[in-house]
């Protein structure tokens, strides 16, 4: 290497060989503010890229119109659509065996990884790899959502930021946190849900100097993606009406309808990594594996465009959740088969190998199976003022708590997608009977099964630090003796006196071997 292209290399590395040092607290709100403005735009390429893929695999055109809200067309492909998923399937391989591995799966598991394994590192080439392997998936059929994906890219690109500007450690994580929680914000047009998912999935600490630079990211990743696409939600929700839920009467209802949740969250997770270990331990090659999950996907596409008129099970599947709430779904049976159809379509997607989000059919099986329940509890009691809408709101919130672990989240975010305050008491009661249930029945949500899965422990909690609110003196043991090793009656004695210290420092020489409580000797000294 001639003298020169070294002096090059050197200066194209500089940044990432610098020493990481603490940016000043303006400085690093200024990179959050970066973070969610690439995190907005990144939301509007990705929905770029489904729309692209959606029209060039489903109709062969080159077009980026495409309204997640709305069914889809019928397929000019006619029973050849049971192939599409196969040829984006085959496309998502090739990428993620070649280029990420990690931007496999739903993709949330590996920032919190990233997180707390990782010092916050995540390759910038994550981000682009995730955003084609996701949008291939859900564009060619794939039953997974666009949150997961965001959330990863927008973490990917926080990380880099990071790396290049060499800021410490908990700065590097908290603004992966920071792009993540501004990921699903930007998505979504949620900006408490995605401080508030931050919180509760992604950060390892909760303090002032973490949650400022989380707020500024998904507060300004908000605003970007209320420029680009208006100030709605991706998934609009129609006005409702939902009548007064408070009557002790519905009260228990919603109850019975959080363990519902919790016993189908527990199944989701278990067919899902079910799944994904039928498939690795019987078909070794990647191709083949992905392609046969998503031509069974694509058959069940096939036989629901058969039977209902659309393919329900493919894409995110937002169009299906606004029939249900609006009353355009079909009886309960219909609702109980899309339910089962979206559970095996989501575990055949991403147990084969997909790329995608679990938070989109989360909220499809939460709201047919929720419907479901409200239309049965309307027949079976006529004078109850039942909604069902107002039950699959609750479901949906319910089961993406019970799933994901997010339990705030999924009140505030559903709450925000509506903004009607009346379905805040039933999705509360919902979530907390479905996310506490869930706990007993399984410790492990969805993301943290997959990092279980590989001896990767998660907190369970975030916990305050109670020495933190003492000073050094008042932690002290108080008066204490020293007695020699071989000396037990000294001890004893020592332990036994009117003014005995509060502990004996046992020694042998100039060597502690350790301390004891006179408070425990006296307890044992009684018991010889």
């Amino acid at each position: 290497m001639t003298e020169r292209r070294a002096t090059r290399v050197a200066r194209r590395l500089a940044p990432w060989t610098r020493a990481p040092h603490r940016l000043s607290p303006v400085v690093f709100a200024l990179v959050a503010v970066l973070v969610g403005v690439v995190a907005g735009l990144g939301a509007l390429a990705f929905r770029v890229l489904i729309a692209f893929f959606h029209n060039l695999l489903m109709f062969g055109r080159l077009s980026i119109a495409y309204d997640a809200n709305a069914h889809a067309a019928v397929s000019p492909w006619g029973l050849g659509v049971v192939l599409v998923p196969v040829i984006g399937a085959l496309a998502v391989v090739f990428l993620v065996q070649r280029f990420a591995p990690e931007a496999k799966g739903h993709g949330v598991p590996e920032v919190m990884d990233a997180i707390y394994y990782g010092k916050g590192v995540i390759r910038p080439v994550v981000a682009v790899v995730k955003s084609l392997a996701s949008a291939i998936s859900i564009g060619s059929g794939g039953s997974v959502g666009r949150e997961g994906p965001i959330i990863q890219i927008g973490a990917a690109f926080a990380s880099a930021a990071g790396r290049v500007a060499r800021v410490s450690r908990w700065q590097l994580v908290t603004l992966v946190a920071a792009g993540g929680g501004a990921g699903i914000a930007a998505t979504f047009n949620t900006p408490i849900g995605g401080v508030l998912f931050a919180v509760e999935v992604l950060m390892h600490e909760v303090s002032v100097r973490t949650l400022v630079p989380v707020a500024l990211a998904t507060t300004t990743a908000t605003f970007v993606g209320q420029f680009l696409f208006g100030n709605h939600p991706a998934f609009e929700v129609p006005a409702l009406h939902v009548p007064a839920t408070t009557s002790a009467a519905l009260l228990p209802a919603y109850v019975g309808l959080g363990a519902i949740m919790a016993v189908v969250a527990v199944v989701f997770i278990r067919a899902l990594y079910g799944a994904e270990d039928r498939f690795e331990r019987r078909i070794r090659n990647g191709y083949l594996r992905h392609a046969l999950g998503m031509l069974a996907v694509g058959g069940l596409g096939a036989a629901l465009l058969a039977w209902r008129g659309h393919y329900h099970v493919f894409g995110v599947g937002y169009a299906t959740v606004l029939d249900v709430l609006t009353g355009d779904a079909g009886p309960v049976a219909v609702l109980l088969v899309l339910f089962v159809a979206k559970l095996v379509a989501t575990s055949l997607t991403l147990g084969s190998g997909a790329s995608g989000g679990i938070f989109s059919p989360s909220l499809f099986m939460g709201a047919t199976l929720g419907g479901a329940a409200g239309l049965v509890l309307h027949a079976a009691v006529p004078g109850l003022d039942v909604a069902p809408a107002a039950f699959a709101l609750a479901g949906m919130a319910g089961l993406v708590a019970a799933t994901t672990g997010a339990a705030l989240t999924a009140i505030v975010m559903i709450f925000e997608m509506t903004l009607d305050y009346a379905v805040v008491l039933p999705m509360t009661v919902t979530v907390a009977v479905a996310y506490g249930l869930r706990r007993l029945l399984l410790a492990d949500s969805i993301y943290t099964m997959k990092l279980t899965r590989r001896g990767h422990v998660m907190p369970g909690a975030l916990q305050a630090n109670a020495h933190l609110v003492h000073h050094v003196g008042e932690l002290a043991l108080g008066r204490a003796a020293v007695a020699p090793a071989d000396a037990a009656p000294t001890s004893l004695d020592l332990a036994e006196a009117a003014d005995a210290p509060s502990h004996v420092v046992v020694v042998d020489g100039p060597e502690v071997l350790g301390v004891v409580s006179c408070e425990w000797a006296r307890g044992h000294a009684a018991a010889i």
